[in-house]
């Protein structure tokens, strides 16, 4: 285990070095390290931190409790010092194994950074320059924006000509549907005053065919 946090700790110092000292080699590192913080990559150093972490809490957890034993007992025991030794060994170099991981990530966030700038900075000195050379760049650019924004004025005027025509339509045609309406419902009236009629005729017919029989049945007697 010591080993192994041992050539952690040298890897990220290895690192850190490659990144203060402008080489090929950091431009590949710097690649690389892109590629890891893609997709899954950030998730498996979190989780490989998190462990870390915890592993380092159990060690000086460990190394309280020998040290808790002594102060219990009263006495020294060279196992328990060669354990506290070791377990105060592991706890710093897993502590300073990701403090280095610290800063590796954020030597990489400053240097990407920085070459965003200087690219950003390259491009505004490249459109300074062919401004004072009186070679306006993108000129082309600037035109076909131009044509599609006339274009595109032009299309708006025709749909908002389209619009009135629809909401001209639109409303002649509510219009219509009101008159039709106020129609129906004086059909209905028309409707409903003749049915009352109708029945009123029924009913004067009904009463003569009963005067009409009842006298007849009088002359028959």
């Amino acid at each position: 285990m010591i080993q192994l946090l041992f050539t952690l700790v040298f890897s990220e110092m290895a690192l850190i070095v490659v990144f203060v000292f402008k080489t090929p080699f950091r431009k590949l590192v710097i690649m690389g390290l892109d590629k890891a913080k893609r997709g899954r990559g950030p998730i498996v150093l979190k989780t490989v931190a998190g462990t870390c972490f915890v592993l380092m809490l159990s060690t000086v957890y460990a190394a309280l409790k020998i040290q808790r034993r002594w102060v219990d007992d009263g006495e020294v025991n060279p196992a328990d010092q060669i354990l506290l030794a070791k377990n105060l060994l592991e706890a710093s170099l897993m502590g300073f194994s990701l403090f280095l991981a610290l800063m590796i990530d954020r030597l990489h966030h400053y240097i990407r950074e920085l070459r965003i700038r200087r690219k950003t900075m390259e491009a505004v000195k490249k459109q300074s320059r062919n401004f004072e050379d009186g070679k306006p760049p993108v000129s082309e650019e600037i035109k076909a924006l131009e044509a599609e924004t006339s274009s595109l004025h032009k299309r708006i005027q025709q749909l908002e000509s389209h619009l009135e025509e629809k909401s001209k339509e639109a409303s002649s045609a509510e219009a219509n549907a009101i008159a039709l309406k106020k129609q129906s419902e004086g059909f209905l009236l028309e409707y409903d005053r003749l049915l009352e009629e109708n029945q009123n005729l029924r009913s004067q017919l009904q009463s003569l065919d009963r005067r009409l029989s009842h006298s007849n049945s009088k002359k028959i007697i």
